[in-house]
């Protein structure tokens, strides 16, 4: 039993090591936060946190996309048809912004002359 609780322990362990970086906020990622939560002792059985594992891994593996894609007009609503590949585009671009392009943009954000 002993050997099962470190083999989910591991399992758990392995799948935030794969977990992808935040480069949008690289001071806080998600996986330190739950390195933490699951280093500490817990009383759950093997079996919830091998469940807990198979989340993990589904999240990294993209799991739910692939089962469930996304078809149709759905990422292009009619009312803005490009707000989604706008909002991909500002995310890619957003951590190498300098530190005058973001006070740029947050005072054409405020400042709006129609």
């Amino acid at each position: 039993m002993a050997q099962a609780k470190v083999s989910a322990h591991r399992h758990i362990l392995r799948a935030l090591s794969q977990w992808p970086k935040d480069t949008l906020r690289p001071q806080i990622q998600i996986q330190e936060v739950l390195r933490k939560r699951f280093e500490q002792p817990s009383n759950l059985p093997e079996q919830d946190q091998l469940k807990q594992a198979n989340a993990l891994y589904s999240l990294i593996n993209d799991r739910y996309k692939t089962k469930y894609p996304i078809r149709g007009s759905l990422l292009k609503p009619k009312s803005h048809p490009t707000y989604f590949t706008d909002l991909v585009k500002e995310l890619e671009e957003a951590p190498s912004r300098s530190y005058l392009e973001r006070l740029w943009l947050r005072l054409k954000g405020v400042v709006r002359l129609q």
